[in-house]
């Protein structure tokens, strides 16, 4: 009796670990694909098969947002002042905006979005919105979800992503209050050298 508990046993840990290892390699394997354009603040095509090859940090979110969205877009800022301080922001690092609701999040209103926290005509920060299609291809690629229950404040995951140069996942961070920019720029400095 007592062997088939082992048996038992082992073989859970097993399937634990091998769901762990997909979910892993899952995200590891995460690159936006080259064909997705999206259109800039400016109404200028974001190409992200010819995007600078930078690290990226990138956010998703609404601009209707009554919370988590502009934490996160105002602890990004207080991370670019650091960032710049130490010369990578532009150099190394760029951010990426990206809204989930096209619809309402017109290249002129993602502009003025900008413009609330500071950073418009940022030749680093891209405020992104295009086809719904493409924005979905991007957030499926993180697992990033979101939906609209029909009254315009969306429900959505609650993280942020870092990319290497070729746009590939390397690491995800807490949105909102448990933004800790410290721990993100210690990351930054670490993969930027």
């Amino acid at each position: 009796m007592k062997k088939i508990y082992w048996i038992s046993a082992l073989a859970m840990l097993l399937i634990m670990a091998a769901g762990i290892g997909y979910f892993i390699y899952r995200d590891h394997s995460a690159r936006i694909p080259k064909d997705i354009r999206l259109e800039t603040s400016d109404g200028e095509v974001y190409d992200f098969g010819k995007s600078d090859k930078k690290i990226k940090l990138l956010e998703f979110i609404y601009t209707n947002c009554p919370d988590v969205c502009p934490i996160t877009t105002q602890r990004m800022v207080h991370l670019k002042k650091q960032l710049e301080e130490r010369n990578l922001y532009g150099k190394r690092i760029q951010f990426i905006t990206i809204t989930i609701d096209p619809y309402r999040d017109t290249p002129d209103v993602m502009k003025k979005y900008a413009e609330a926290f500071g950073v418009a005509d940022d030749e680093n920060w891209f405020f992104l919105t295009g086809d719904r299609k493409e924005i979905q291809k991007i957030a499926d690629t993180f697992q990033f979800q979101y939906r609209d229950p029909g009254n315009g404040f969306y429900i959505h995951s609650t993280f942020f992503y870092v990319l290497d140069e070729g746009n590939r996942y390397l690491k995800k961070f807490p949105m909102g209050e448990r933004f800790d920019t410290r721990e993100v720029l210690e990351y930054l400095e670490k993969v930027s050298s």
